[in-house]
């Protein structure tokens, strides 16, 4: 089985801001998914501590999730998932904002440390290592100095302009994580 996560925040607050573009990311697979892959509709398990759906991507099980804690908890949910069903770290996908990638970039590591993010640091702790997949979904600006203090700056909601450059982002990573599957 393979794992995809994306982090974010669960509240309705966090819906649409730059730190929650995992979430958003994974619902956007979930929505291409449900319609061409034969997916499950979204269910929330509380054992688990996410909402999760299931489905076969080239002849692979995978779960694609949103966990129900606060993002720098995170882990607690993605370790429940991993024990329960055996996963290895190998087999698990991360999602998650990078302040330090301007938007419309991203990154595939794997086995790197959290530099500094807290969601990924909360994996690190309860999985015991690094060895998952980390697909860090830009959301800086070019000019760091009109972007403004980080905490501040990633609770924000993407423009119009950003929304239109992040649905290029989404297909990209769509297919580049049914390759990796």
């Amino acid at each position: 089985m393979k794992l995809i996560v994306g982090l974010g925040n669960p509240e309705k607050k966090y819906d649409n801001t730059r730190h929650n573009i995992g979430f958003m990311m994974v619902d956007y697979i979930y929505e291409e998914w449900l319609k061409k892959e034969n997916f499950d509709l979204w269910g929330r398990n509380k054992k688990l501590l996410a909402d999760v759906s299931t489905g076969t991507i080239n002849n692979e099980k995978v779960m694609i999730a949103k966990p129900l804690p606060y993002m720098n908890n995170s882990g607690r949910s993605v370790q429940a998932m991993a024990a329960y069903f055996k996963v290895e770290p190998k087999d698990i996908y991360i999602l998650h904002d990078e302040l330090d990638l301007t938007l419309g970039n991203y990154k595939i590591q794997v086995g790197k440390s959290s530099a500094g993010h807290n969601g990924v640091e909360s994996l690190i702790n309860q999985l015991g290592n690094n060895d998952f997949t980390r697909i860090r979904i830009g959301i800086g600006k070019e000019d760091k100095e009109k972007q403004g203090p980080g905490v501040k700056f990633v609770l924000n909601r993407f423009g119009i302009m950003e929304k239109l450059k992040l649905r290029d982002v989404k297909k990209k990573l769509l297919q580049e994580i049914k390759d990796l599957i």
